[in-house]
């Protein structure tokens, strides 16, 4: 058997592809997925390719046919994480910059910090000095309406006053979420998806773990204040950083929301 050049440039390319879904599921969390997939396919190839074992290889084979449904009933949630990941625009930069200039993205960035980032910040700041505790959700690029609608619509712009009026402690909307998109305050009591992640410390309570469900789900970032020791927090990527300073929020948020 002669190998061709073609033959070459095809192993590399199904290597490279196979590497890329590998680095993306394990950012989106459905690592476990990915080699129970690459387990079962490799099985399927021993059985009916190089065994030749008929029985085995045509059960298998219906299961390969039905495959895609199964993981999709199965991993309802790992499946949009990975779709998330996969479209994620950080990913995309090289083919954006063919189409945008530069300073477009430079003002991009410009607006999202006037406009987003120092409100939140200057908030959190006295929110922590106040031990009043809040979550606020950005939006990125994945829409997040259905989270919005288990609130009440406020759709007002984005000020420090507001976002500590809404969390102060008497406020009928201050154990909910705070959901801001497209520069705007969109919604607060908000209710989001609550992470059973077990590595979760245990003195951290509902809103870190609801600011973690929604970075897991979703590629949005969260910002939580404790309100029992009035520490700040970030939840993105599936991810929870705590005890960060005003600073560190800053430069944080700036950073996330420029990808």
């Amino acid at each position: 058997m002669t190998i061709t050049l073609l033959d070459i440039f095809d192993i590399a390319l199904a290597a490279l592809l196979l590497f890329y879904t590998y680095r993306i599921m394990k950012e989106s969390g459905a690592l476990n997925l990915f080699y129970g997939v690459l387990a079962f396919v490799v099985v399927w190839v021993v059985a009916s390719q190089i065994l030749e074992m008929k029985l085995i290889g045509s059960i298998l084979d219906k299961f390969i046919s039905l495959g895609l449904l199964i993981i999709v009933i199965l991993f309802p949630d790992q499946i949009k994480r990975f779709l998330v990941q996969l479209g994620d625009r950080k990913r995309w930069r090289i083919l954006r910059k063919l189409f945008r200039m530069q300073r477009a993205d430079t003002d991009r960035k410009n607006e999202a910090v006037h406009k987003i980032v120092l409100p939140v910040v200057y908030s959190c700041i006295n929110m922590s000095k106040s031990r009043t505790g809040a979550l606020i959700v950005i939006e990125r690029s994945m829409p997040l309406e259905s989270y919005e609608m288990s609130g009440d619509i406020i759709d007002a712009r984005i000020n420090t006053r507001l976002i500590e009026n809404i969390f102060f402690k008497n406020s009928p909307l201050h154990d909910g979420a705070m959901i801001i998109a497209h520069y705007r305050i969109k919604s607060a009591g908000s209710i989001l998806p609550v992470s059973h992640d077990t590595n979760v410390p245990r003195h951290l309570g509902l809103r870190h773990r609801s600011a973690l469900g929604i970075s897991q789900a979703t590629d949005a970032v969260a910002v939580v204040v404790s309100e029992e020791t009035g520490a700040i927090s970030i939840a993105y990527g599936g991810t929870l950083s705590t005890r960060l300073t005003s600073t560190e929020l800053e430069q944080r948020l700036s950073q996330i929301l420029d990808d």
